[in-house]
């Protein structure tokens, strides 16, 4: 069954550390990652939080990347290609023997948070087996397996998501609203406070999985692999 993992690795032990470090205000979100070769990959990155000049100078110092072009620029965010030359075996173990997906990756304040997709739980084992043999920290924040539901996909119980669904389709999010809280809860046959929090739990959890990966790491820390 496909898993997805939400994770943190210290930059030190992952990409653009001196970046990250030189550039206290920047934040980092990969746009497509591929794996080049055994000690290389190819990021597509997206740069914000500084100007270009100082971008590109803390990179020509970064002894972690090589082969840096800018790619486009939209006033404050930056598209660069770049290849990881230095510390990036963690990324080609996830990519080329954990048969992973990166779907995700972002980079401030000396950490990156990923969340990463494998085939099934014994993938995500051998990128365990790897972090312990190596001495990586990648601290793991949840572990989600996708059981065919659309739920699952965005981090929702079945009852969330079944309320969220309903309730647009029902134009309860209409301005002005369609539909009121009683009548949806009377289809649920449960009370409005009930559908209310179950609205409210899930559109949280829906933003927190979708819209802040790459934030704010998830409170209560992590168990490192």
């Amino acid at each position: 069954m496909a898993t997805i993992v939400l994770g943190t690795v210290p930059a030190e032990e992952f990409a653009l550390a001196r970046t990250l470090a030189a550039l206290p205000d920047v934040s980092v979100e990969t746009e497509r990652i591929v794996e080049t070769g055994r000690d290389t990959v190819m990021p597509l990155l997206w740069i914000r939080g500084e100007p270009r000049s100082s971008v590109e100078a803390a990179l020509a110092d970064d002894p972690s990347v090589d082969n840096v072009t800018l790619l486009d620029e939209f006033e404050d965010e930056l598209l660069f290609r770049m290849e990881w030359v230095d510390k990036v075996q963690l990324l080609v173990q996830m990519l080329a023997n954990s048969a992973a997906t990166v779907m995700d990756a972002w980079g401030e304040d000396g950490r990156w948070q990923l969340r990463v997709l494998y085939p099934d739980r014994d993938h995500f084992s051998r990128t365990h087996e790897f972090c312990t043999d190596h001495g990586l920290g990648f601290d793991v924040h949840s572990i989600r397996e996708l059981d065919g539901e659309p739920a699952g996909r965005y981090g929702l119980t079945t009852e969330q998501y079944r309320a969220l669904v309903q309730a647009v389709r029902a134009g309860y999010f209409q301005i002005p609203r369609e539909t009121e809280l009683e009548a949806l809860a009377d289809e649920f046959d449960i009370s409005h406070q009930a559908l209310s929090e179950r609205i409210r739990r899930g559109t949280e959890a829906l933003v927190e999985d979708t819209l802040l990966v790459g934030g704010e790491v998830p409170d209560g820390g992590g168990r490192s692999v």
